[in-house]
């Protein structure tokens, strides 16, 4: 995972390199391997890199041709290569072979339609200086977190809500139904934080600010829950293997070794035995185990590894109280502190 921060002057007004600094330092942890900046006339963008693609030249960030259009980049575009082309036969050049540098070309190209073509996890922004417009997307299933605030004539947003409460313009006050939600469900609903004017941008929608126009956050996708009985019942599960293999092919591709978490259940267990097809070799998992026996599920995970793994390892863990969680983890704890995201 990769850390993302910015700040936008909605008035025209510079930005500072010591707070974009300060919001991307307490992201390290997000992204130990790089930093990087970019200051415009009335923009900035940080961001702490985990580097998986393309690690020598791969540096965010990111500009298009002639650098008035630039990208910071949380996730995985697992369908960039194929973008890549398509973009190269319409005449964009690259100087890298990241996925993060397809997302300036896909902007350049469809606007904010871009988000339609991608296939992955992802929380970007986009800025374009010469314009002076800001675009931020979040992907389908809203894997990779961003939040963001309007405040005091500025546009404020940042992988966690931490690297916002470095800004002196953002006020402490606990939204105490979102509170409520976090501690009864272990999630705040759709759009909202647990910080008083601070929204998350939610799964599947993009938002778009332009000089002398309101803030815009528009829905671009949404999950079909409509039945369909048109096929017998096998069709339905070649369907589903054909796009567990295919979503599993595509998330393999990196320029560092890859591996799977194991539980031992259905879901993790299908991943790796795809995976070990896929690469026609063992696959490294990965497992917690835990003391209480209602919560270890080792014997699982040790039956499919020894099917499908080259290597297993295994961690010990012991079961915690929420609260003796949150003490444990902070101060790096948040929603998007989970392994996923």
């Amino acid at each position: 995972m990769c850390g993302i921060a910015g700040i936008v002057s909605l008035e025209g007004r510079p930005v500072s390199r010591d707070e974009l600094g300060s919001m991307c330092d307490v992201l390290a942890h997000r992204g130990p391997d790089d930093e990087g900046y970019y200051l415009g006339t009335s923009a900035g963008l940080g961001m702490r890199r985990l580097s998986i693609i393309d690690l020598k030249t791969g540096r965010q960030p990111v500009s298009n041709e002639d650098g008035s259009i630039w990208v910071v980049f949380n996730g995985e575009i697992y369908n960039f290569k194929d973008l890549r082309q398509e973009l190269l036969a319409r005449g964009h050049s690259f100087y890298t072979a990241t996925d993060t540098e397809t997302i300036v070309h896909l902007y350049e190209e469809y606007g904010t339609a871009c988000v339609q073509r991608m296939r992955g996890m992802f929380a970007f922004a986009v800025w374009d200086e010469r314009r002076r417009e800001l675009f931020l997307a979040r992907d389908r299933l809203g894997i990779k977190p961003l939040y963001y605030a309007e405040v005091d004539g500025r546009l404020l947003f940042a992988s966690e809500l931490k690297a916002l409460l470095q800004l002196p313009e953002i006020d402490r006050r606990l939204n105490w139904g979102a509170v409520h939600h976090l501690f009864t469900s272990l999630y705040t609903p759709r759009s909202e934080s647990i910080i008083e004017g601070v929204r998350k941008l939610a799964p599947g929608h993009w938002l778009a600010w332009k000089p002398e126009h309101p803030v815009r956050v528009e829905q671009y996708w949404d999950v079909s829950f409509e039945p369909d009985y048109s096929q017998r019942e096998g069709c339905y599960a070649d369907q589903l293997r054909e796009l567990l293999e295919e979503s599993v092919d595509l998330h393999l591709v990196s320029d560092v070794p890859v591996g799977a978490f194991l539980s031992g259940g259905i879901d993790s267990s299908s991943v790796v035995a795809a995976a070990a097809r896929l690469t026609a070799g063992p696959v490294k998992t990965f497992s917690i185990g835990f003391t209480e026996r209602e919560h270890n599920e080792l014997d699982h995970a040790r039956r499919v590894s020894s099917h499908f793994a080259g290597s297993w390892k295994t961690w010990p863990g012991t079961w915690m109280s929420p609260l003796a969680t949150l003490r444990q983890s902070q101060p790096t704890w948040c929603r998007s502190w989970r392994p996923s995201t």
